[in-house]
């Protein structure tokens, strides 16, 4: 499109939704979103030259030496924001890509990075989609802190199960994120209780990953946005509260054809339904995942949440009915060939989606360049074996800890590659910094296991 027919299209737009402002919005390395306000007198400009903004006060950025970047705006992802509306001074949403002075693309600019991998899967013939379901806490406030019981554990807004009917704050909480997704433009399919007081789960459509991961920034700073008007706390950390189910991001995935009409996941001859191709994407998963976690569960807490007995998925073997596996693969419906896809059961939302489905992507495709051989699925409770069974079923364990998983994202080549030295300097700088900062803290539970000892 012309820069005078994206001028007038976007002048329309704000003129038709009465907008006054605009978010220029990007994602940093952690995937916290950053946000650049201007009037909307300054677009015209901005899709001409780009919005600078200083990236060395942003995480994984550059050096304060060379900070300059531009922001370019990605006019497919215009919305309104809802709970900013103002009478006729609406503010909208545009999330951009990050680029260098010289105007390329920033080579650490999440965004960029899936935008790279997709790019290699449209070369070898695939369109990749995705289908995370984002999870979440709802916590009560108190005296603008978060409230807490006598014990000193966070007070969740309910005692609701899995599925539970409750028509309390929580329900009323959900329904408005739902509505507020809706308005931004996100064809939400269902919510529901989740299994654990307080936790929540929201699904939305099924569809290509760089749109789905733009989605998964958009739901989480709604949630927050809706929980807070409502007096309450939503939060993405994997696992708040001991001794109950963390918060996972189960990511629904499946290569189409280029026009998006045929499921290349599918075979009607299989057992399963899975196409050869499927089965190679899963053995590439299978064969990277130790050196992906660092990117899908990437908090020293996130390993709170990968223990056996919580349904997290903390062992390398796949099946059907078992959801101890670490990929599932869901129950074929006749005549519905194009969900036929694979579920990975281990990421967690304080994941960046950028990153997660681009180095999920390329493993899958590394599994199919190498024509990787899937082993047997595992249809019994993982969570049942012992050392001994795991060894002579041959399934492995996922990372123990952030540092183990940071010494094996640096021994995977696959997966470095794909995020780039430079990206990957800085990643494990952050990530090694923060495990550092995690195992000098003395807790609680240390003073209560061994201060009397």
């Amino acid at each position: 499109m012309a820069k005078n027919d994206k001028v007038k299209e976007i002048t329309e737009r704000f003129k038709k939704d009465k907008v006054a402002f605009v978010n220029l919005q990007f994602s940093d390395m952690m995937g916290q979103s950053k946000v650049v306000t201007i009037p909307t007198g300054k677009m015209p400009d901005v899709l001409e030259y780009g919005m600078w903004f200083d990236g060395s006060s942003i995480e994984g950025f550059t050096r304060i030496f060379e900070s300059d970047m531009l922001l370019k705006p990605d006019l497919s992802t215009y919305a309104v924001i809802p709970w900013l509306n103002n009478e006729g001074e609406n503010i909208a949403r545009l999330i951009c890509d990050v680029y260098t002075p010289e105007g390329k693309p920033y080579e650490c600019d999440p965004r960029y990075i899936l935008k790279k991998v997709l790019k290699e899967a449209e070369d070898m013939g695939y369109e990749y989609n995705t289908g995370p379901e984002l999870e979440f806490f709802l916590f009560k406030k108190e005296n603008g802190g978060l409230k807490t019981t006598a014990d000193k554990r966070i007070e969740t807004h309910d005692r609701g199960q899995y599925f539970d009917l409750i028509l309390d704050l929580g329900f009323d909480v959900r329904r408005d994120m739902m509505k507020a997704l809706m308005l931004m433009g996100i064809d939400v399919e269902a919510s529901h209780h989740e299994v654990a007081p307080g936790q929540h789960e929201i699904d939305f459509k099924y569809g290509p990953a760089l749109r789905t991961a733009d989605r998964v920034m958009t739901m989480k700073t709604t949630l927050k946005a809706v929980a807070q008007m409502h007096g309450i706390h939503a939060t993405f950390m994997p696992k708040p509260i001991t001794g109950v189910n963390g918060t996972g991001m189960h990511v629904h995935q499946s290569l189409f054809s280029p026009d998006g009409k045929n499921n290349l996941f599918f075979d009607a001859k299989d057992k399963y339904k899975l196409s050869k191709i499927a089965y190679q994407f899963l053995a590439g998963q299978m064969h990277h995942v130790k050196g992906m976690s660092a990117i899908l569960n990437p908090l020293v807490n996130s390993y709170k949440r990968l223990v056996p007995g919580y349904e997290a998925s903390t062992y390398v073997c796949w099946a059907q009915i078992n959801r101890s596996a670490l990929i599932r693969v869901p129950k074929y419906s006749p005549g519905k060939d194009k969900a036929t896809r694979l579920e990975i059961r281990c990421p967690d939302p304080s994941s960046n989606p950028y990153l997660a489905f681009a180095v999920l992507l390329k493993s899958g495709l590394d599994g199919i360049k190498k024509k990787m051989t899937a082993p047997k699925p595992v249809e019994e409770d993982v969570f049942e074996f012992d050392e001994a069974k795991l060894e002579q079923k041959n399934i492995e364990v996922l990372p123990y800890s952030l540092w183990h998983a940071v010494r094996a994202i640096q021994k995977n080549e696959v997966i470095s590659s794909t995020l780039g030295a430079e990206f990957m300097k800085k990643y494990v700088r952050a990530k090694t910094s923060e495990w550092d900062d995690f195992r000098l803290q003395v807790t609680e539970w240390e003073l209560d296991k061994y201060l009397d000892t």
